[in-house]
């Protein structure tokens, strides 16, 4: 499985996963510019979620989740900013990060609620 198709496979899996668990899918793969939102979604009224999904072959080098960087978290914090102001909501939003492991032995997720916020 090539890289872009690991990406593709895990961002389905996750959103699969947030179905399953009650969300509503309101966009997958937004852009602001060339910076992506994987997952936009909601579950409670009034309380946005942007979703993060990390796809790794192996946690060798540490979790998915691990590979979203500060920097990373600020980009997505400044392009969520960009969703809500284009689409004039009046909302909180939470960042989640969902973490993909899939190889031949074995596939995991696991989602992190609330696992970054605004700086």
């Amino acid at each position: 499985m090539t890289p872009k198709e690991l990406g593709e496979y895990g961002e389905e899996l996750a959103t699969l996963h947030l179905i399953k668990q009650g969300y509503t899918i309101l966009e997958r793969n937004w852009f602001f510019g060339k910076i992506e939102i994987d997952i936009i979604c909601q579950k409670e009224q009034g309380i946005l979620v942007i979703v993060e999904v990390k796809a790794r072959n192996s946690d060798f080098f540490g979790d998915p989740q691990s590979f979203v960087s500060q920097g990373k978290q600020k980009t997505i914090v400044k392009v969520a900013d960009a969703y809500i102001q284009e689409n004039d909501l009046d909302v909180e939003v939470r960042f989640d990060i969902i973490g993909v492991l899939k190889n031949s032995k074995e596939e995991r997720l696991q989602h992190f609620e609330d696992a970054f916020y605004f700086f």
